[in-house]
């Protein structure tokens, strides 16, 4: 619906084309979530009336505009890590955000929010990092 108030959920951070989902909230419009967003199955568990079938507008996907997505990454720790990894997302042309890291017995673990335009985008900097040397797994947050 063209007037309908919506946002992403910040939870799950969906991006075309992810299945997606709605949930009506009180006073905020409609909040679309992945369909396989774990807090979209509990209010979902909570309130099943307030559900809502969703789907990516027309230009869902086509590259207009950007998403927000969080990407995990636990990696060997090492000097010149971090920096690996930007470049990787720079030469994608991706803008990083935020970015969140933690080193424990030798391990790495990074957090990273970037914006892509579609899913494509997003699996050609999961397929960057996940080749560089030490990534362990790459995955959304």
């Amino acid at each position: 619906m063209d007037s309908l108030m919506t946002q992403l959920a910040r939870c799950c951070k969906p991006v075309p084309p992810d299945p997606v989902r709605g949930f009506v909230t009180r006073g905020r419009g409609v909040s679309v979530h992945r369909e396989d967003c774990s807090s979209l199955k509990r209010l979902a568990e909570r309130n099943p009336e307030r559900l809502i079938e969703a789907g990516w507008g027309k230009s869902g996907g086509s590259g207009e505009g950007s998403y927000p997505v969080e990407m995990a990454v636990t990696a060997a720790d090492r000097r010149g890590l971090l920096r690996d990894i930007g470049d990787a997302l720079a030469r994608e042309k991706i803008n990083v955000t935020a970015v969140r890291t933690q080193s424990k017995d030798e391990l790495a673990f990074m957090r990273f929010t970037f914006e892509v335009a579609n899913v494509a985008q997003l699996k050609r900097a999961f397929a960057l990092v996940r080749d560089l040397k030490g990534v362990i797994r790459v995955g959304r947050a």
